[in-house]
């Protein structure tokens, strides 16, 4: 299944209730809720409160994405929050093999996330505990930034591993992506797409169908 996933980084923090609205009306099944800490990346975004806060207004999956050190200490608080998915980077765990399977003990899907100069191989002997890989396609911490191309071959050679380990493992890409380049990384294999800055300037449930439009034509010409 290919999802959606608007960067509500890229939203009118002034209306998020109704930004969050028109993305899922559109069809948006994920919002994704960038939490910054400001040591792993140099920008603050915002954290529980806000997070809380927003979950009584839709029923969207909340795919957390954690650009914070040492993220195992905010796992069960993020959870509580009300986060569907949380996703941690490989980069800020000392130990990810536990930071993954407290994610999976608080009752969230856990997601591990890699910058884009950081190998596959940092990742190799978590994929089995993983339910998705998060491929950054420019470096974390800020908004509206140019999609780094050498990327796609990252996620190509992600889902020939995923596959050569008969995993069903979702792809995510997230970062400078538009609708111009969507449906490259939907062929080299990714299933997630987070987009911040295309979802929401301007008409963000009118940009939603378009993005789905992507996803629709690239579906049929698989058929």
């Amino acid at each position: 299944m290919i999802v959606l996933a608007p960067s509500l980084l890229g939203a009118d923090f002034k209306h998020l209730e109704q930004d969050i609205k028109a993305v899922e009306q559109a069809g948006a099944m994920y919002l994704h809720l960038d939490v910054m800490d400001g040591a792993f990346v140099p920008s603050i975004s915002f954290g529980m409160p806000v997070i809380k806060a927003l979950r009584s207004c839709t029923d969207m999956v909340f795919d957390v994405h954690m650009m914070v050190e040492e993220p195992a200490r905010y796992v069960d608080a993020v959870r509580a929050c009300g986060a569907d998915l949380i996703c941690v980077h490989a980069e800020a765990c000392k130990h990810l093999d536990s930071t993954l399977r407290q994610i999976r003990a608080a009752g969230a899907k856990a997601g591990v996330a890699l910058n884009p100069a950081t190998p596959l191989s940092a990742v190799e002997l978590v994929l089995p505990m993983v339910d998705m890989v998060l491929v950054m396609s420019v470096n974390p911490g800020f908004g509206g930034q140019q999609f780094i191309p050498y990327t796609v071959d990252k996620v190509k050679a992600l889902r020939q591993k995923l596959d050569e380990l008969g995993l069903n493992t979702d792809i995510q890409v997230d970062g400078g992506v538009t609708l111009t380049n969507a449906e490259q990384l939907l062929e080299a294999g990714a299933n997630v797409i987070v987009a911040g800055t295309s979802v929401f300037k301007g008409d963000a449930g009118e940009n939603v169908r378009k993005f789905l439009d992507v996803f629709d034509r690239y579906e049929r010409g698989l058929e």
